[in-house]
């Protein structure tokens, strides 16, 4: 991307046109209307003064405003724009009072009309078509950097525009004789800064008060909520720093989901709301819940992860009405009995707290197993031989070619790993209890093996 289509260049590079602008016309002005002695194009002239302040110190301030968010900000500089323009809108209201104080003392003391010819009127012209341009210019990129510095300096310069017509009429009034013409146009200028003040002051004191932009609420919760593994939204805030949306949201996720899942759904929010809102800040706290189609076996996985321990084989009945669940609890192989015992027993206590205390719990205690084991590939002869058995123990059944065996020597054991066919409409139940009948007969015949782990595909056609 092109550096100079940066927002902060952007908001510069306008900002910079602007000040040399506003000085140009603003002395034209001035000097214009002190040579008719027109009020209402001194008044403007002043309006246009408080715009090159304002201007300046936009540019000033946009140079800040864009910095990064820092050890002692956290939420970045964006707030500098808002108090930027609260100075400007003060600027406003006390030009605003001083020009209606010397219209009012002018139509009191009978002053005389300004001296009328062409040069007012040409120089006003000029002074609208060059604050319509930066009015415009001004305003597209407040819009495209969400600037409220800029999205000020396009007011300021939209309301010269109707002040330079608001002065026009004066002096065309003046100039037919109507000698309140001149001031009755310097208090119509006086009315529009002070209108356009309270608008600015209204959007600047919503900002800093952290007012939710409007819509903005609406947008962050849908596009949260429409993240795959997201329950629901509980809480969401929104606050504005400059251009930045900064968003604060509490949601509820499946607590069956690992913590990496988890991470993955906050990723998921935080690219939903940019799309949403453009420039965006999430902060994501997920809170676990149960879900309505959570099963037995989850909830009791959930209760052994929270506890930090390892399960498997969780097998969950219903006798009747009355539940009975078993489990193989993984635990030190180095452990004491006593020890062991007491960890499995804390597991039931907690199963029966959620489950109730009528439900029937058996643990099966056996020893974890490491890591990463240390095993070397077995002799070649001796996984021919395993291989042959497997073959022999299948011969009779749904179960058929055997292959790909391997076979692993580990300090606990023989580890045997092998894949087999079975036809393609059979059910896995029956495939299951098919080769679990294999496995069997394989560690009965070879008492040195100590695990068997199968792989059944179905019968190619």
């Amino acid at each position: 991307m092109n550096s100079s289509g940066h927002p902060s260049n952007i908001k510069s590079s306008v900002a910079a046109i602007s000040i040399f602008a506003s000085a140009g016309m603003a002395a034209a002005k001035f000097a214009v209307g002190i040579a008719i002695g027109s009020l209402a194009l001194i008044s403007e002239a002043l309006h246009s003064s408080i715009d090159l302040v304002a201007t300046i110190i936009t540019w000033a301030v946009v140079q800040v405003s864009d910095r990064p968010a820092d050890q002692e900000h956290h939420y970045g500089h964006g707030k500098l724009e808002s108090v930027s323009a609260l100075g400007v809108i003060a600027l406003l209201y006390v030009l605003a009072g001083g020009i209606l104080v010397e219209a009012y003392s002018r139509l009191r003391e009978g002053a005389p009309p300004p001296s009328i010819s062409a040069v007012p009127f040409i120089v006003l012209l000029i002074d609208i078509a060059v604050n319509f341009w930066r009015a415009r210019a001004l305003h597209r990129a407040a819009r495209a950097t969400r600037s409220q510095a800029l999205a000020a300096d396009a007011l300021h310069f939209a309301s010269d525009v109707l002040g330079s017509l608001a002065v026009i009429a004066g002096l065309a009034l003046a100039g037919l004789g109507f000698r309140w013409g001149d001031a009755a146009a310097a208090i119509a200028v006086a009315v529009m800064i002070a209108l356009l003040g309270l608008r600015m002051a209204r959007a600047t004191v919503e900002t800093l008060l952290d007012r939710a932009p409007e819509g903005a609420l609406e947008k962050a919760t849908a596009a949260i909520k429409a993240v795959p593994g997201v329950v629901g939204v509980e809480r969401l805030r929104v606050r504005m720093v400059g251009p930045t949306h900064f968003i604060d949201a509490i949601a509820t996720v499946p607590r069956t989901y690992p913590i990496d899942r988890v991470e993955q759904i906050k990723r998921k929010a935080q690219d939903a709301v940019s799309r949403a809102l453009g420039d965006a800040d999430l902060t994501f706290t997920a809170v676990p819940v149960a879900r309505d189609n959570e099963s037995l076996r989850e909830r009791i996985m959930v209760i052994a992860r929270n506890s930090g321990l390892a399960v498997h084989h969780v097998t969950v009945h219903d006798l009747g009405g009355k539940l009975t669940v078993s489990i193989d609890l993984e635990v030190d192989g180095e452990m004491e009995l006593t020890a062991a015992h007491a960890i499995a027993h804390d597991l039931e206590r907690s199963i029966r707290e959620d489950f109730g205390e009528d439900v029937e719990v058996d643990t099966h205690i056996e020893p974890l197993e490491p890591e990463l084991p240390h095993g070397t590939d077995a002799a070649p002869d001796r996984v021919e031989t395993i291989r042959q058995a497997l073959a022999r123990f299948a011969a009779d059944g749904a179960i058929h070619d055997i292959h790909n065996v391997r076979v692993r020597d580990t300090d606990a054991g023989e580890i045997v790993n092998f894949h087999c066919r079975a036809a393609p409409s059979m059910s896995v139940v029956k495939v299951h209890e098919n080769v679990d009948e294999i496995e069997r007969a394989l560690r009965r015949a070879f008492p040195t093996i100590k695990r068997v782990i199968s792989h059944a595909e179905p019968r190619r056609g």
